[in-house]
């Protein structure tokens, strides 16, 4: 058994990111910290989304999203798109619409859009391999490290005991 496996698995560094999911009619978008470039050749980045959630099925639906980078001064950011069950979590935020058709957070440092080229199998989640199509600079700053956000998504109660 690992001991404190919540502060050992903060220590991979990684960002926070808005993920923009959209089936062509409706679209929502959530906090996920579980992304990463998989090739540079082609250009694939892999991210990691819980099937049980309703923007899983619109992603399954459009095959397309955006990953919004987050800045170290958007944690309530974070924290506002990582909550379920919201009404309208996209309402009081300025979007764009990515080539694709993906939305694009516009106070994000930075974004990728995407289409999702395959899924794979991972426990609990299922992860996306996107094909990245178009990607930009928005915004100046730092990224906001997950690290950073101490136990804001819950994290520590998932781990097995």
């Amino acid at each position: 058994m690992i001991e404190n496996p919540d502060s050992l698995f903060k220590l991979i560094s990684h960002g926070i990111y808005v993920i923009g999911v959209s089936d062509g009619i409706h679209q929502n978008a959530f906090t996920a910290a579980w992304v990463m470039q998989a090739s540079f050749d082609p250009l694939l980045l892999a991210l990691s989304i819980n099937p049980q959630h309703y923007s899983y099925k619109l992603l399954q639906a459009g095959g397309i999203c955006t990953v919004n980078v987050l800045g170290q001064h958007q944690q309530a950011i974070a924290e506002h798109f990582g909550r379920p069950g919201l009404r309208d979590k996209m309402a009081g935020f300025q979007w764009q619409i990515s080539q694709t058709g993906a939305p694009i957070l516009s106070e994000s440092l930075a974004y990728f859009d995407c289409e999702v080229s395959h899924y794979a199998d991972a426990g609990d989640h299922k992860i996306a391999i996107c094909t990245v199509t178009d990607a930009a600079m928005l915004n100046l700053g730092l990224p906001l490290l997950y690290v950073q956000t101490g136990d804001m998504d819950g994290s520590s109660e998932l781990y097995a005991k």
